[in-house]
Formats: structure tokens, C-alpha cells, sequence
């Protein structure tokens, strides 16, 4: 016998009653079950109350009934004392006649354990048992639209909701641009322009740019089209000089990468701030300086708009004292070369996009992994890695937390969900995977709410109205 799927037992409690004249006829311990293709009834009939004269005869047929589907089941056949005597004479054989047959002996307490077994229909899978009485001779068709209900059949699956969910397509990258980029903070001597090499600081801030470029030059996958270096003075000084400063450093960096490699498509652009006001305003906002605000308002306000008299403000304000704090420990990281690498990377097939996803997921673009998951079961495995993956690598893209929210939803991870649902833009798709959420948090009139609102809308009117429908059952189980 296959695994047996046992619904409704409850043991030990008394369960139903019927009467039988002015007799009680109980019923406990019932026992439903579903084995291959057959249905068990069991339960127990309690006997206690029940007087049955000598010469009398009781017989009681358990039925499944649903709406106009009725299926009797082995009847029971309760005698009294010559009556009984009288049956064992005829030499009925029980087997044969599918039936059961016991003494009633009045006044003593008696039960009966009864089971059965019949073919199992579809329309029993939310019937009920009832039990039909016959003390009068009158025959079934007469009896059995009378009939006393005992218990409820429920073998209906529970409905587990699985919500569906609609995926968002990334858009297609026509060129794969990308750059890697950099902050390098050169020591020079005073009002010098030329790099030396080995002056202070020098070597490992010239170690770190010969790294950026050379990871994307070593790369196979990438052609590097530009190198952008733009150059920062502090406000230290009079702003020609610092112009003059910031502009020419940056071109001494441009000249030693040259040197030291050669792109055949590659642009070298320069670029200048010749003082770094706003990097001087977010470095003040982390300190806590007696005066502050004020130094704020200085660099802050519109006028004067000759610099130099704003950072003549700066250094005369309360004597100089916050000004020599910021000399010594914010002006030395506004002189600095920001630096990008760019450069974009090929395109690559399915496959080719199969190999990297896990080897080398930093080359393919959002529509690549998604091209790559429609390979795969949706729902399985490998199909939530990828978009796994692809939230990794596009960590603030809409369109990567949009569809990592989706699989955390169907590995019912309903906190990560939201989580990147967060950082989703609206949507229909959005609005879809919050009333998943609802649905799989048990707030199914709030799920049913954001469904509403979405019918008719392209692209998820199909998992809306199969959610629904979900919600329905649901409601109805």
C-alpha cells in the first residue's frame, strides 16, 4: 500500500450522536482515510444507551453523501436476543453480504469498532458521513433521504499559496561602458609641477594608478577608449597659482602614463578645479570645531565670489585659530588627481555569458545574466542565482532589485525582499511582488487590494488574475 493520506482523526472525544426512537446511538474515534485508490471509514459506536428488544432489529448504514452523489457503505445490523439466535440459523455469511452483525445486550455497556473500506470518487474529497436508521422494516429507498449527519470529509489539499511573479527585462547595453576610478594624492614640492617619483608618498600613490590601468589593460574582454585625470589644488594661495598648479600636475600625470603605455584608441583627457571648495565643505562637516558654522557660512555663501578673499576670511576668522586646524589636516587631501580608467568590454553569446556568470561575473551586463536565467526552470535553483548574482554585481540598479526581490519571494525570504524592493522604482511589477508579500504573510485582504488595483494592466494581468484566484481558494478552504 502506497503512503496514506490520513485527514480528520480525533481520538477520545465523543464526536456525534443519533437517535434511534427515543435511544442514543454515539459515535466516536473516527478515522478517515485516503489509501490508493480506496477510502477507510472508521469509528466507533457506542452502544451504551441503546435497548433493543428480543424480537426487534436495528439496522444502521453509514453513507457518504455530497450534494446528489451517495455512496452507502457496510451496514450494521443490531439485534436483540431471538432475533440474533434467528440470524446465526440462517447461516448468512457476513463476507458475502458485506455486512456486520452484533447482539445488543441491554443494560451493558457495548461497543463496536467499525471500518470499511469502498472505491474512492473525486466528489468525496468534501462529502460527509450520516448514518441512515432503519427500525422499521421500511427498506433503503424509503429511508435513505433521512439521514442523521456524523462527521465532515475533508481531503482536499491545503492550498499553499505560490504567488506568481512578473520579471523585469533589462534594458540592452549597446556599448558596455564602464570605467574604474581612482583618487591619487601626490606629493610635489612647493609651487613644483613635476613628478618625482620617489618623493614621499609618491610611490605607492603611482603603484595604485599602474594597477587601475593595468587591470583593464590585462583584461581580454576590454579595449580601453579613455584615460580622464582631473587635477585639485587646496585654497591655499592665490587662486591663479592654484589654477596654474592644478591644471599642470594633472597634465605631469597624464605625461607619466603615456609614458609608461600605449593606447591605440585611447583618449588622455585633462581637467582642472583649481581649488577644491566643495571637498574643503564635506571634510568640515565631519569636524567639530569651536567655530564651525561660521566657517561653513564662509565657504558656503555666494559672496564674495573672489576667492581669495573668502579664504582671506577663512584665515582671519577668531585669529586664525580654526584655520591653522584646517591647514594642517584637510588642505593636504584637497591637492589630489581624481582619475578614470574607461573602457568597455565586448559582447558575449549565451554560453560565453553561461562560463562567466560564475567565473568572471563583472564582464556581463544585466541583459546578458537575463538572457542567461531564461535558460533555466524558472523558480529552480540556477534561475535564482543568476539574479543573485546579478544584485551583486548592479547592487543599485531598479531593474537587478526588482527581479532579486522576486526570487527571494519564491524562496520565501520575505525580509530580503523588501529589502531590495527598496530600492526599486514603481511599477506594476513592484506593486505585483509587494501583494506576493501580503499573500505569503497572510494579509490576503491587503494582497487583494494591490491586485485590484493592477487588473488590466500590460504585462501582469495574467498573474493577477491567477493570484486572485489563489486568494479565493484560499478563503474558501
Amino acid at each position: 500500500m502506497k503512503k496514506k493520506e490520513i485527514s480528520i482523526i480525533t481520538a477520545g472525544l465523543l464526536l456525534s450522536a443519533l437517535t434511534a426512537g427515543a435511544q442514543e446511538i454515539k459515535i466516536k474515534d473516527k478515522i478517515v482515510e485516503k489509501a490508493d485508490t480506496s477510502l477507510v471509514i472508521g469509528m466507533t459506536f457506542d452502544l451504551d444507551s441503546l435497548e433493543v428488544r428480543g424480537d426487534r432489529s436495528i439496522v444502521c448504514t453509514p453513507v457518504i453523501v455530497r450534494d446528489d452523489s451517495i455512496r452507502p457503505l457496510t451496514p450494521m445490523i443490531i439485534n436483540g436476543r431471538s432475533r440474533h439466535i434467528l440470524y446465526e440459523r440462517t447461516g448468512r455469511n457476513l463476507i458475502e453480504n458485506k455486512e456486520i452483525e452484533l447482539r445488543r445486550r441491554n443494560g451493558e455497556k457495548q461497543k463496536v469498532d467499525y471500518q470499511t473500506r469502498t472505491p474512492y470518487a473525486k466528489w468525496m474529497e468534501k462529502s460527509e458521513v450520516a448514518l441512515i436508521t432503519d427500525e422499521c422494516g421500511c427498506g433503503w429507498d424509503s429511508l435513505q433521504s433521512t439521514r442523521s449527519p456524523l462527521f465532515a470529509i475533508n481531503l482536499a489539499e491545503p492550498i499553499v499559496l505560490k504567488p506568481f511573479l512578473c520579471y523585469q527585462t533589462p534594458k540592452v547595453e549597446a556599448i558596455k561602458a564602464r570605467a574604474k576610478e581612482g583618487s591619487a594624492f601626490l606629493d610635489f614640492p612647493v609651487n613644483k609641477t613635476t613628478i618625482y617619483p620617489d618623493y614621499r608618498n609618491n610611490p605607492q600613490e603611482l603603484r595604485a594608478i599602474r594597477e587601475t590601468v593595468e587591470s583593464v589593460r590585462n583584461d581580454k574582454y576590454a579595449t580601453i577608449t579613455e584615460v580622464y585625470i582631473k587635477g585639485y589644488a587646496s585654497p591655499e594661495g592665490s587662486y591663479s597659482n592654484n589654477a596654474y598648479l592644478a591644471e599642470n600636475r594633472a597634465k605631469a600625470l597624464r605625461d607619466y602614463v603615456k609614458g609608461l603605455y600605449h593606447f591605440d584608441r585611447a583618449a588622455f583627457t585633462v581637467d582642472f578645479e583649481p581649488e577644491d571648495w566643495a571637498g574643503l565643505e564635506k571634510r568640515l562637516e565631519t569636524m567639530s570645531l569651536p567655530d564651525k558654522a561660521e566657517l561653513l557660512a564662509i565657504i558656503c555663501a555666494d559672496e564674495p565670489s573672489d576667492l581669495d578673499k573668502k579664504e582671506w576670511k577663512l584665515k582671519t576668522l577668531n585669529g586664525g585659530t580654526s584655520y591653522k586646524t584646517l591647514l594642517s589636516e584637510v588642505y593636504p587631501a584637497l591637492r589630489h588627481s581624481d582619475y578614470a580608467v574607461k573602457y568597455t568590454i565586448r559582447n558575449f553569446t549565451v554560453e560565453e555569458a553561461k562560463e562567466l556568470l560564475y567565473t568572471d561575473p563583472k564582464q556581463l551586463s544585466l541583459s546578458e545574466m537575463f538572457q542567461v536565467a531564461q535558460t533555466y526552470e524558472p523558480g529552480s535553483r540556477q534561475y535564482s542565482e543568476v539574479f543573485e548574482i546579478a544584485v551583486r554585481m548592479y547592487p543599485d540598479d531598479p531593474v537587478s532589485n526588482l527581479n532579486a526581490a522576486n526570487t527571494a519571494i519564491s524562496n520565501k525570504q520575505l525580509a530580503q525582499a523588501k529589502r531590495y524592493l527598496n530600492k526599486t522604482t514603481d511599477s506594476s511589477e513592484k506593486q505585483l511582488a509587494l501583494a506576493a508579500i501580503a499573500m505569503l504573510e497572510g494579509n490576503l485582504d491587503q494582497a487583494e487590494q494591490l491586485l485590484n488595483s493592477l487588473k488590466g494592466k500590460s504585462g501582469v494581468s495574467e498573474a493577477v488574475d491567477k493570484n486572485l484566484e489563489q486568494i479565493r481558494l484560499k478563503r474558501e478552504e
